[in-house]
């Protein structure tokens, strides 16, 4: 340890750690690598080349967000190597659905002392998912904060930029009633929805991770840590031979507050309950909570994670590309989810 910083290390920061650890991460990063990037990992600035020739008038698209509370089942099992992953596919989902391609991503880890095994774990997540979307990792920010996390505790956030042209740009503003709405399927709960998933499993059910049930192939555990789907590879196979209308990502706000984010106005979406088949851990938390049927549909993505709004003639091929499945309809309304239920064998 240097002499130079053996007063901030008895303080809870240990610089030299950090730099050990980071040391290896110019090797790393260059798996997820692009000819545009300039300049050198450690910088103060991230540098790409913002040059795009194949393009009328390039508009950059940016989001930031982190995986919740799901780090919590992570710590739990000691398991960090899909987080990482999750925070990629996440970022590049919200600008994928503007139609935008992934440039570049930065992260950002604050912890209170930093753990080189899970440091490694969550950036090989993370240069795996950059590598799978096309895009590069081009820096970040490690913060050692005492007082601030406490043990294992630890945040992890992203930011994703991306470019469209703005010719390309899906808006949503051509939907009309009569249009189609078709569900992708989720890996899962993604990162959104565990904290209410984690009162209902853990303190209400009392579930083990280790516990397996009906219906989920691996344990609890591993089915509450499946990666959040990259639905990129979906986006680009339907547009090269169709026109999207609107797409949404089903994150935080579930089905009813994620869809009108892409309605223009005068017009709902109707989604038909029962269209799609509801995976095992969804019907588990539906069965144990003592919540209406919006709520669960506004808190959990129930098992569809992405959303495509295009009219009826390419309905039956956009589900043949995606393996999706038509969920619901567009029909003359105020901008909201209308939730119709499913009829009942008589």
């Amino acid at each position: 340890m240097s002499d130079r910083l053996k007063a901030y290390a008895r303080a809870g920061v240990d610089v030299d750690l950090g730099n050990k650890v980071k040391a290896g991460l110019p090797a790393l990063l260059q798996t997820a690598h692009r000819p545009e990037v300039l300049g050198k990992v450690g910088g103060f600035g991230g540098l790409f080349s913002g040059s795009f020739p194949k393009m009328k008038e390039p508009i950059l698209v940016s989001s930031i967000d982190g995986v919740g509370t799901k780090i919590k089942v992570a710590v739990l099992m000691n398991r960090h190597d899909t987080i990482g992953e999750d925070l990629v596919n996440h970022c590049v989902n919200d600008i994928a659905v503007l139609g935008a391609e992934p440039l570049f991503f930065l992260d950002y880890m604050a912890s209170e002392r930093l753990d080189p095994h899970r440091f490694r774990q969550l950036i090989s997540g993370m240069i795996r998912g950059c590598k799978k979307a096309g895009c590069a990792l081009v820096g970040g920010e490690t913060a050692q904060m005492p007082g601030i996390y406490h043990g294992s505790d630890y945040d992890l956030v992203g930011t994703i930029v991306g470019v469209v042209d703005r010719s390309k740009m899906i808006d949503g503003s051509t939907i009309r009633p009569g249009d189609v709405i078709v569900g992708l399927p989720s890996s899962g709960l993604h990162t959104n929805g565990y904290s209410l998933a984690r009162e209902i499993l853990f303190n209400q059910l009392g579930c083990r991770l280790e516990a397996r049930s009906d219906g989920m192939r691996g344990t609890l555990g591993d089915e509450l840590l499946k990666v959040h789907t990259l639905y990129l590879p979906q986006i680009r196979k339907v547009r090269a031979e169709l026109k999207i209308k609107g797409i949404a990502h089903i994150t935080g706000g579930g089905l009813i507050d994620n869809i009108p984010r892409v309605l223009p106005e005068g017009v709902d979406a109707e989604i038909q309950l029962g269209s799609w088949p509801v995976p095992a851990l969804f019907k588990l938390l539906a069965s144990a909570a003592r919540i209406k049927n919006e709520e669960l549909h506004q808190v959990f993505n129930m098992g569809i994670g992405m959303v495509f709004i295009v009219a009826a003639k390419d309905a039956a091929a956009t589900v043949k590309l995606t393996r999706g499945k038509v969920i619901g309809q567009i029909i003359k309304g105020s901008r909201t989810v209308l939730l119709k239920e499913a009829k009942k064998k008589s």
